[in-house]
């Protein structure tokens, strides 16, 4: 006799009893500093990876802890019911560098809770994730009507370096009808969102020289171009007056059907008062379905340590948002030939490869789409998800495409607007991540009923 799927009102409560000790759980994986950025300690990253298997084991998963020569992944699975389909629910353990301690209000480590949200790395991206799939688990305890595979990466943030060996390597162990992606936004506080665009990335350097070494400054300053100089003058290059990424055989998107008001955007962006938006087209074009270039870091002398010297060399580290459609190889090549083209005044221009990752388009349309659509209305109390775009890049959902053609993707978010993932003090608005366990535990009971038939 098939057990009959828990209805939307015993979800509700379960979901409600788990939430104290999901977020205990929440906090404790926030205290621990798993980076997988070199020159970082990885024991870290271990003991991430050991505390997230040590709470799928508790749902009564079958786990084991796997490496394929980066950072270690978990992976946690349970058998579905006869005739049921198999869930795959994605999160990531591991977290971003925390900068400068300095714009911390409080310790990155030491999650704190401050009108509603949670302060600390990785209280929303992606331990937040993580702990949506436990809520989701802890809710149906041993009344589970689908099979999950719960794939939890160890080195996202550090550009996924291992994750297409090990997803080949376990490919039957994971192999899903469903996946889901809890690494993207919401809408809004109070609108969820459900991700079918994603940009690519392409992330490279490029150095300049202009001298065999460093000359002083009022001997040879005038006719000699200083590296630095030459090197601000080539990035000036990648963009157009308007602001518009002005490197040819980029592809430029549009399409983007929600509008995005400028002064929500420029509140949640933190942009400064009278600092003006670049480029051209609505807001949501220009994050979701068109290029954005950015300058991350440059070597050079730093101001305190600079003599009245010339500089030799100087390079940079561009990141590159590919629009949906793009191709990855060919950006590069583009940009590399840009590089090369405009190099100013003759200087010696080196271009390098440090990674990169597809865009990809989502077909969000079928019967688990509308099951997600319907779970996220109820969690949100009657407001229809919006489809967006990530302005940001998931690489490896793309790969996933390729492995499993028939499987559908969707990709979640336990962010909103306001969480500063990547940035200073991110964190997570509580109520929205109560919604969104809720939101998971309806999802996997609507898919069973979509497996039934």
């Amino acid at each position: 006799m098939t057990t009959p799927i828990m209805t939307e009102a015993e979800l509700r409560a379960a979901v409600q009893r788990e939430l104290p000790g999901v977020r205990a759980d929440l906090e404790r994986l926030v205290r621990i500093p798993g980076i997988a950025f070199e020159g970082f300690d990885h024991t870290h990253v271990e003991r991430s990876a050991e505390a997230v298997a040590e709470l799928l084991r508790g749902c009564g998963l079958d786990v084991e802890i796997v490496r394929a020569g980066g950072q270690p992944a978990v992976i946690g699975r349970r058998a579905a019911p006869p005739g049921a389909p198999t869930v795959m629910l994605y999160a990531h353990h591991d977290v971003q560098p925390v900068g400068d301690r300095a714009l911390w209000q409080s310790d990155p480590f030491e999650p704190v809770e401050r009108d509603g949200r949670l302060y600390g790395r990785g209280a929303a991206d992606d331990k937040a994730g993580i702990m949506a799939h436990i809520a989701a688990l802890r809710a149906f305890g041993d009344r589970l009507p689908v099979g999950v595979v719960l794939f939890i990466e160890g080195e996202e943030e550090y550009g996924s370096e291992s994750l297409e060996r090990l997803l080949a390597a376990h490919r039957d162990t994971i192999a899903s009808d469903v996946i889901v992606v809890a690494d993207s936004t919401n809408w809004d506080i109070g609108v969820p969102g459900l991700t079918t665009s994603l940009r690519g990335l392409v992330n490279l350097f490029v150095e300049v020289r202009t001298l065999e070494q460093a000359v002083h400054s009022g001997m040879f300053g005038g006719p000699v171009p200083d590296a630095l100089t030459t090197l601000v003058r080539l990035l000036a290059t990648l963009h157009d007056d308007a602001g518009d990424v002005a490197v040819d055989g980029l592809t430029q998107g549009v399409g983007a059907t929600v509008d995005y008001p400028e002064e929500r955007f420029r509140a949640e962006a933190g942009v400064l008062e009278g600092v003006q938006l670049i480029g051209t087209g609505r807001i949501t074009d220009r994050i979701w379905t068109k290029p954005a270039l950015a300058v991350l870091g440059i070597d050079a002398p730093a101001t305190g340590e600079a003599p009245n010297a010339l500089v030799p060399t100087a390079k940079a580290k561009l990141s590159v948002r590919l629009a949906p459609g793009d191709d990855p190889t060919k950006a590069y090549a583009a940009l590399r030939e840009h590089l090369h083209r405009h190099a100013p005044w003759g200087a010696q221009v080196e271009v390098s490869f440090e990674h990169d990752g597809a865009p990809c388009v989502i077909d969000s349309s079928g019967p688990m789409f509308d099951a997600a659509r319907s779970a996220f209305r109820a969690a949100w109390d009657g407001t229809d998800a919006v489809d967006i775009g990530l302005g940001g890049s998931i690489p490896f959902i793309a790969t996933l495409r390729e492995m499993f053609p028939q499987a559908a993707i969707l990709v979640t978010g336990v962010e909103d607007p306001h969480a500063r993932a990547h940035g200073p003090n991110e964190s997570l608005h509580l109520g929205e991540f109560a919604r969104v366990c809720l939101a998971e535990a309806l999802l996997l009971a609507k898919v069973a009923e979509v497996g039934r038939g």
